[in-house]
């Protein structure tokens, strides 16, 4: 799909036009359509046949003649006009946290920075430091934002990965005779961000298959065409391997290529006290193959029960299946509802009822409004007036549409002083109060998140750490001091599932779960296509261990109501 090229062409203009300080609402246009395509389900290619790109949230006539004249020529005049005169490594610093437009224009103009070497040059010299505004503390962050970029770079985010790997298997499926087929590697064990992508397919053709695979529509350049392994890239420069494997050792091999490294080590290390040797073609003892047609076989023979590829990270999951008592992980299947959603009485392109149909078709018995609050005008946060006019809208919805009910809620922020963005008494009102900060993002942030908990009337905190994956470490926050506070107040804590969040992270969702807090696992959706992104937080919650008891919208409304009630009695 052509989704994720246009996105990023509209948010590399947005960066550039921001460098030479045009204007903010500019500048906004292209960000926002840019993250509205990049989240879109379906291929844009598609939208533009119909003639309906002005459909699409946040695109109007201009923006829409750029994507059409990019789709029928492969070309987009505006962007080649705004990346003329920039030097293409000022581009690539313009996505490194902690290095804003104007700080990079500046040393630009006065320390001739035109690409990485050059800024880690006047980083090492100390020249950057100097400049009017900056000093040391400033510095020592982009160093920072810069390490963060390297460790990204050349990584797939999981919201990227899982639906290219879907249609590619669905392609395949279609085309061939195909049986068994899943994706492998970190993608199977949903990772936040993924290397080169692996699928494994299982057949005695393979080189019909893997012929099919290098002329799929996706495909931009075919590395290796074989009997056994193809490898193609994709647009968008991604690697896609495909490994054709006979059916009595398809289990193995799935097995051996999931891994992760440590957990099949740990295998390896068990099987051999025992005689055995574990390979991606079996397990064995001498010449004879005890098993491999399976996944289940490998653990089988090990005395061990399957393990879900989600934890196979040797953090005690071996020996817990060597007892027969692993968790019982939170499945999709599990979630109820979705309890932050944005409607289009703030930022979101989505109205009430919509979001309530389509919560229904998910199965969800559930769905919580929840809109930004006033203070936060650069998202249409919503004042009190018009408030009480959508607690009204909810209201009416609830006796129009039957098998949903609609949940009056806030995304309330949490200012610099550390109060909320409402007032107490709005706030108890609600049905569900998610806390959140957007702004200060080093200023008093620990502080500010417990104050918000010791309110009772919050009972979720959003993206707790504020980190985007791809941009930003997050806040500057001691997140041991938040969670003990989340435990003694009864607060839930959010695993955001948009998936350049995914925060709470696994290894801290699994530490909250571990203190007794609940976690709440959210789209923070602001189109409907952000819904999918639901099974993006399920797997960051099956890589914390996490049981559906852990999961506050896995539970029936009447419980979730009763963990809202039990906080506001013990507080206040």
């Amino acid at each position: 799909m052509k989704n994720h090229i246009i996105a990023d062409m509209f948010e590399k203009m947005a960066a550039v036009l921001e460098f030479k300080g045009e204007m903010p609402f500019k500048v906004n246009a292209y960000r926002k359509a840019s993250r509205v395509i990049g989240d879109l389900q379906v291929d844009i290619e598609q939208i533009w046949r119909q003639g309906r790109l002005e459909d699409i949230p946040g695109i109007g006539s201009g923006l829409a003649k750029k994507i059409d004249e990019f789709l029928r020529t492969g070309r987009m005049t505006k962007y080649e006009e705004v990346m003329a005169d920039v030097p293409p490594g000022l581009i690539e610093l313009l996505e490194i946290q902690n290095l804003g437009p104007k700080t990079l224009a500046l040393a630009h103009e006065k320390l001739q920075v035109n690409n990485l070497e050059d800024l880690k040059r006047v980083l090492a010299d100390g020249s950057l430091a100097r400049l009017p505004g900056m000093g040391a503390k400033k510095a020592e962050n982009i160093i920072k934002g810069i390490e963060l970029y390297e460790r990204a770079k050349g990584r797939i985010s999981l919201g990227i990965a899982v639906p290219l790997v879907e249609e590619i298997i669905t392609q395949l499926q279609e085309r061939t005779s195909v049986k068994r087929i899943s994706p492998a590697g970190s993608l199977r064990r949903m990772r936040e961000t993924v290397g080169d992508i692996d699928i494994l397919v299982e057949t005695e053709k393979g080189a019909e298959i893997i012929a099919e695979f290098v002329h799929l529509p996706q495909v931009t350049r075919v590395l290796a065409a074989g009997d056994t392994k193809g490898s193609i890239i994709v647009e968008g420069e991604i690697q896609v391997d495909l490994r054709a494997v006979r059916p009595e050792s398809y289990g193995s091999a799935l097995q051996y290529f999931t891994g992760s490294k440590a957990h099949n080590i740990h295998l390896r290390e068990i099987a051999k006290k025992r005689g055995l040797k574990i390979s991606e073609y079996g397990i064995f003892c001498g010449k004879k193959q005890l098993g491999g047609s399976k996944e289940e076989e490998i653990y089988e023979n090990l005395d061990l029960v399957w393990i879900p590829p989600e934890i196979r990270e040797d953090r005690g999951e071996i020996e817990r299946a060597a007892e027969h008592n692993l968790p019982n992980l939170v499945s999709l299947e599990d979630i109820a509802g979705d309890l932050h959603v944005h409607s289009n009485y703030s930022d979101a392109s989505i109205s009430i009822e919509e979001i309530a149909r389509k919560a229904k078709e998910l199965g969800y018995s559930y769905i919580a409004i929840c809109d930004h609050s006033q203070s936060a005008k650069y998202a249409r946060g919503v004042e009190v007036e018009r408030l009480k006019h959508k607690w009204q809208e909810i209201k009416q919805l609830n006796t129009k549409i039957s098998g949903i009910t609609i949940l009056s809620g806030t995304e309330v922020d949490i200012l610099a002083d550390g109060t909320l963005d409402y007032p107490d008494e709005i706030l108890a009102q609600m049905d569900i109060v998610v806390a959140a900060i957007h702004s200060g993002f080093k200023q008093r942030v620990t502080e500010r998140l417990i104050a918000a908990m010791q309110n009772p009337y919050v009972n979720i905190i959003a993206h707790p750490t504020g980190r985007l994956i791809s941009k930003r470490e997050g806040y500057e926050v001691d997140l041991d001091a938040v969670l003990r506070v989340a435990a003694q107040t009864g607060t839930a804590l959010e695993i955001n599932a948009y998936y350049d969040r995914l925060d709470l992270s696994d290894v801290n969702a699994r530490r909250a779960a571990d203190m007794g807090i609940k976690l709440a696992i959210n789209t923070d959706a602001h189109l409907l296509e952000h819904f999918r992104m639901m099974r993006l937080g399920v797997g960051v919650a099956r890589r914390a261990w996490l049981e559906p008891k852990d999961v506050l919208n896995t539970w029936p409304l009447e419980k979730i109501r009763q963990f809202c009630q039990q906080k506001w009695q013990k507080l206040k």
